[in-house]
């Protein structure tokens, strides 16, 4: 079984500001991809300001030709000299680094020029494992040093959240640190989510904690 077949395109105003679900990739049953927007980025037009990413313009088309190809422009060049650290890092089956799909969703297809994020809604199996860095770090002011790499987290499910009901709350001991990112928390809510651990992978931090990237893995796991 794949670890996912959809990756939902997630964007923000900045730093700090909410994450919107605005797209849908996904792959289909013929093997072809498919990208379309959601109806929250027509929304986000108005309100946020939101621009349509640049080769994906129309907000009411389903496109089926090269979307992978388009979107795997954001991914790391594999001719650099430290692309195995890169995989390593995000815990990439390196026999499916090929696979850009794939490696989209693993990595989240992050750069530094736009807000976009991607965002593999994962499928509960006794191999999954992926890394996701935590929201809302921005709002805590947490100061260098709270948890370190291999730390043991907990959460909570907030259901009763009015804003999102799939919040998902991440904790060190009782202490608040923020929340599982959109669509990567919707593996917490399903059956036998009681066997995933999530612990530390890495913390980016000055005078405070900047990002905090978490390992979400079955106890089973055997890689």
């Amino acid at each position: 079984m794949a670890e996912f077949d959809k990756i939902y395109l997630a964007w923000r105003k900045g730093v700090g500001s909410r994450r919107h679900i605005v797209g849908l990739l996904e792959k289909q049953p013929d093997g072809n991809h498919t990208f379309q927007y959601l109806l929250e980025a027509k929304k986000l037009i108005f309100t946020e300001g939101f621009l349509p990413y640049f080769e994906f313009q129309d907000l009411n088309k389903v496109y089926d030709t090269n979307v992978v190809a388009i979107f795997a422009q954001r991914l790391m060049k594999p001719q650099r000299p430290d692309i195995r650290q890169f995989y390593e890092f995000w815990e990439v089956d390196q026999s499916q680094a090929d696979d850009r799909f794939y490696l989209l969703g693993k990595t989240q297809g992050l750069v530094a020029t736009d807000n976009f994020e991607f965002l593999a809604e994962y499928e509960l199996t006794s191999q999954t494992h992926f890394l996701t860095d935590l929201a809302g770090l921005s709002h805590q002011n947490l100061p260098r040093g709270t948890v370190k790499e291999g730390d043991s987290l907990r959460v909570e499910l907030e259901r009763e959240n009015e804003k999102d009901p799939e919040a998902v709350k991440v904790f060190a001991g009782e202490l608040a640190l923020g929340y599982i990112k959109k669509v990567h928390c919707r593996v917490f809510h399903q059956d036998e989510a009681d066997k995933l651990e999530l612990t530390v992978k890495s913390v980016e931090q000055n005078g405070a904690i900047r990002k905090i990237y978490a390992r979400v893995a079955h106890k089973d796991i055997d890689l």
